[in-house]
């Protein structure tokens, strides 16, 4: 599916979300965020950032309202069909990296493009132009060539892994990356230009973003920013997640 640059890549409306039968953790009226943004929503903790974009990707159901992304309403797929929407068309930085120790560093990047036949037609079907795209992307967020030799992913230390995660996600180009606090293990210096690296790959491939963060310090490095305090109707206090 390309990306529709007359439609908001990301529109909801009437979203309510609850863990099971215990208060909304989420009430939106409206929210959208529109093609080749790069926009930065900020939040404390318990506000239920990541319970959005677990909406947002298609791994959480609303139990209310529409969540369109690339113009897909998310409620109207199975399981399944949203299991490969979200591999083809969204790269996702996991809070806890999510990286499989079992795998090089070039093959954890690789993995999407292994189960999404979109993101691969991008790269061809040569494999060492998968790889070759790869080792770019981790150069690329500075990742150290002594890091680069390195076969186990448990070597790296935090912050390494974070920009391992992050070349996952760009990889492919995705139409939607969004990120679950990927500078949370990186020092001040480095938060900066690992936002700019990353916002610059994006702008590079027409990658819409979508950044999540507590620290309000990063702000001035996006388009857009939002208060999810703002847009959110259910209170911290009341809030089970």
């Amino acid at each position: 599916m390309a990306e529709d640059q007359t439609h908001p890549v990301i529109e909801i409306t009437d979203l309510s979300f609850a863990w099971r039968s215990q208060q909304p953790v989420l009430d939106i009226e409206r929210f959208a965020v529109q093609a080749g943004e790069r926009l930065f929503l900020h939040g404390p903790s318990g506000s239920g950032k990541s319970t959005l974009l677990g909406v947002l990707a298609g791994v959480l159901m609303a139990n209310r309202g529409t969540i369109t992304v690339l113009g897909q309403d998310l409620r109207r797929l199975s399981a399944a069909r949203r299991d490969q929407f979200r591999s083809e068309h969204i790269g996702i930085i996991f809070q806890m990296f999510n990286l499989l120790p079992y795998l090089s560093l070039v093959d954890n990047v690789t993995l999407p493009c292994r189960f999404s036949k979109h993101r691969r037609a991008r790269l061809g079907t040569d494999s060492a132009a998968l790889d070759q795209e790869a080792k770019r992307l981790l150069e690329r967020l500075r990742l150290p060539e002594e890091a680069l030799s390195r076969r186990d992913v448990t070597e790296l230390s935090v912050g390494q892994q974070q920009r391992v995660a992050a070349a996952r996600a760009l990889i492919g180009s995705p139409e939607l990356v969004i990120a679950d606090e990927p500078t949370s293990s990186l020092d001040a210096d480095a938060r900066g230009s690992f936002i700019d690296l990353l916002s610059e790959e994006c702008a590079k491939a027409k990658t819409t973003l979508l950044f999540v963060s507590h620290d309000l310090s990063l702000a001035e490095r996006f388009g857009r920013t939002v208060d999810l305090m703002e847009i959110n109707r259910v209170p911290l206090d009341r809030k089970v997640a």
